[in-house]
C-alpha cells in the first residue's frame, strides 16, 4: 500500500519552533508582569492661603447748601394821568325803511357753462342716437343709444390689412365726450391693442353722427361715455 503522507507538511517537524515561540510569549507576559507600577491615590495638601483685606475707609462729606439769591427788585409804579379830551366819532344809522314809491328791480341770475364732463350713469338726462327719439321712456332711448352706435360701429369698422396678416386681434375701448351741441369731442384710447386697431377704432368712433346732448336740470351738459370695439378675425 502507498504511503500518502508527505513529510513536508508533518507538524512533527515543526514542534521545536512552536515550543519556542510559545516560551518567548511567557516570558515576556511575566516581565511586564513584573516591570508594572502602580500608585496610592491620595489628597495633597496646598497648605493655607492667608490673605488680609484691609477695609478701605471712604470719607464722608457733607455738601454746603448755599442760601439762594435775594429776588430783582420790583419795577417802580408809573401812574400816568391822561387828560379826558379825547374827542368821539359819532356814528349815524342809515334808515331802512322803504318808500312805498321807489322800484325794486330784480336780477336774474345767469349760471355761466362749465366745462365739467359728467359721467353717463349721473346725468338726468342721456343722449339721445338720432331715429331713437320717439321712445317713450329713457331707458328705451338709451337702450336703443346703445345699439344704434354698436351697428355703426361694425358697419364703418375695416379690419386694417397688415393687422389682419399678422393675426393681430382683441377688444378696444374707446373713449370720447358727446359735447353739448351733440358733437363728439376728445376722442381717445382707454385700453388698446395695437396701434392698428387703435387708429382704426379712433377714426370709426370719430365718424359718429350728432346727438342730442345729455342734459342736468334742463340745461346740455358735457358727458364722457366709452364704448368696447370687438375686432376679431373671421
Amino acid at each position: 500500500m502507498k504511503n500518502r503522507k508527505d513529510d513536508n507538511v508533518n507538524l512533527e517537524n515543526k514542534k521545536t519552533l512552536f515550543f519556542l515561540i510559545g516560551l518567548v510569549v511567557t516570558l515576556s507576559v511575566v516581565l511586564v508582569a513584573f516591570e508594572w507600577k502602580t500608585y496610592e491615590r491620595n489628597l495633597m495638601d496646598l497648605g493655607q492661603l492667608n490673605v488680609d483685606i484691609e477695609d478701605e475707609i471712604i470719607p464722608i462729606t457733607q455738601r454746603q447748601q448755599q442760601p439762594p439769591p435775594p429776588p430783582p427788585p420790583a419795577p417802580p409804579e408809573v401812574i400816568q394821568i391822561v387828560e379826558n379830551e379825547a374827542e368821539i366819532d359819532e356814528i349815524k344809522f342809515e334808515s331802512t325803511e322803504m318808500d312805498e314809491s321807489e322800484e325794486i328791480e330784480f336780477v336774474e341770475e345767469v349760471e355761466e357753462e362749465t366745462d365739467e364732463i359728467f359721467n353717463f350713469a349721473v346725468v338726468e338726462n342721456k343722449p339721445v342716437y338720432p331715429g331713437c327719439e320717439k321712445l317713450a321712456t329713457e331707458e328705451e332711448k338709451f337702450n336703443c343709444f346703445n345699439q344704434s352706435i354698436m351697428k355703426h360701429i361694425s358697419k364703418n369698422f375695416k379690419f386694417p390689412e397688415m393687422a389682419r396678416q399678422m393675426g393681430i386681434q382683441g377688444k378696444v375701448y374707446v373713449n370720447f365726450v358727446i359735447e353739448r351741441d351733440g358733437s363728439i369731442s376728445n376722442v381717445t384710447i382707454a385700453r388698446g391693442v395695437d396701434k392698428l386697431l387703435d387708429d382704426e377704432a379712433i377714426r370709426t368712433v370719430k365718424t359718429l353722427p350728432k346727438f342730442q346732448p345729455a342734459k342736468q336740470r334742463g340745461k346740455s351738459v358735457r358727458m364722457q361715455y366709452t364704448v368696447p370695439i370687438n375686432a376679431k378675425l373671421q
